[in-house]
């Protein structure tokens, strides 16, 4: 695919500097600073190996909004305009680019020794921090395990990374460290678990950056979250006076929220957690050094940060379905009636939600109140709905 979007760029005169491996954060900062027209990724994101799919960042650093996405789409089926031999584009190695990328991210946090002597397990999903994530930390003084750092083109996301905790758990306990990173396979997503091996998941970390910032007076506005999030950020966040807005889910929406609000913070429950003081886009990274340094600084646990949010009961159930049958699907009375019934169970504390996903062809059937078992009910009844509907549309 690089070799594609190389020679496609070349042809239509574009010079193109490749920088190989990298996590798609460092692509929004080094396309900002190094003054390129615009910065491509081509990530499977959080996703396997098949789902390859490519991301555009403005020369600004931001992600392309879905009317630009969409002007891009129109220009596909258009013939393709070829420059001649002398205005061809030419390619050359960006030198210097994860060096570049570290160094940022060390300035991001005020002392550089904060790290020293803290063990960490680090999993990079097989993906594009493999390198940079592990070195970075060891340069602040941390002693680290890797994991997830061997990518071989195929094993991205394959049972490690921010979607599958099981081995980063395991590592956690067998190294005895404070805590385990686990990062997606293109460093823009962060879920942690702590010394137990209990998840600490983006609601948790986006909490523990917004009380820290507080505390510490430097938190601009509030914080933005989605609709997925789990009420219990909401509460939490209340309980400090900090106001909480919700977006769509998707970190572009939760980006748009935070420029309309002019607020600085805003995260999804999935691990998109956005700092934009320190970078344009969601960056893993940046997010973990934020939540170390914390720890350090204020002589707590993982666990004990995020203690404070009183994160109630959510299940959430992915049903395979093609996009497009997704609007019939929602609209099918049985759905419509096992929604109802939902949300009657769940009373006044509860709530449900389906949405399609934005990267796979999946309906996410997501059930929240304060009963666990009524909760787990609720998101199966509504799955079970989904799925009878589905054979009745197609």
């Amino acid at each position: 695919m690089e070799s594609a979007l190389e020679a496609g760029l070349n042809s239509a005169g574009v010079d193109v500097g490749l920088l190989y491996t990298m996590p798609t954060p460092a692509i929004a900062y080094l396309t900002r600073t190094s003054r390129a027209g615009a910065g491509i990724v081509i990530s499977a994101s959080h996703n396997l190996y098949q789902d390859n799919g490519i991301k555009f960042f403005t020369r600004g650093g931001a992600k392309l909004g879905d009317d630009a996405e969409a002007a891009i789409e129109k220009m596909m089926a258009r013939p393709l305009t070829m420059m001649a031999a002398r205005h061809l584009g030419k390619t050359t190695s960006f030198d210097g680019a994860a060096g570049r990328y570290i160094e940022f991210c060390k300035s991001t946090i005020p002392d550089r020794d904060s790290l020293d002597g803290l063990k960490l397990v680090v999993d990079c999903a097989n993906g594009a921090a493999y390198q940079v994530a592990p070195q970075l930390l060891r340069e602040l003084g941390a002693e680290v395990a890797a994991i997830g750092d061997r990518p071989d083109g195929f094993n991205i996301n394959h049972g490690c990374g921010s979607t599958s905790l099981g081995a980063l758990g395991k590592a956690v306990a067998a190294h005895g460290a404070a805590c385990g990173i686990a990062l997606d396979g293109d460093g823009d997503r962060l879920i942690m678990v702590d010394a137990a091996g209990n998840t600490v998941d983006g609601d948790r970390l986006l909490f523990i950056l917004a009380a820290g910032r507080h505390a510490a007076g430097s938190l601009s506005g509030g914080v933005v979250g989605t609709t997925m999030s789990n009420i219990g950020l909401a509460r939490g966040l209340a309980g400090l006076g900090i106001p909480f807005a919700r977006s769509a889910v998707g970190d572009r929406h939760v980006l748009a929220e935070l420029y309309r609000r002019g607020w600085i913070l805003g995260g999804e429950a999935s691990g998109h957690l956005i700092c934009l003081d320190k970078n344009t886009t969601g960056d893993g990274i940046i997010a973990a050094l934020e939540v170390l340094h914390r720890m350090t600084r204020a002589g707590r646990t993982l666990a004990e940060l995020a203690a404070p949010m009183p994160a109630v009961p959510q299940a959430t159930v992915n049903v395979p379905l093609a996009s497009a049958a997704a609007d019939r699907v929602l609209a099918a009375g049985r759905v419509q009636d096992a929604i109802a019934d939902a949300e009657s169970a769940l009373g006044e504390g509860g709530r449900v939600l389906l949405r399609p996903s934005g990267t796979q062809p999946l309906m996410r059937v997501m059930a929240e109140g304060e009963d666990a078992a009524a909760v787990q009910r609720a998101a199966g009844d509504i799955a079970d709905a989904v799925r009878e509907s589905i054979a009745a549309v197609q």
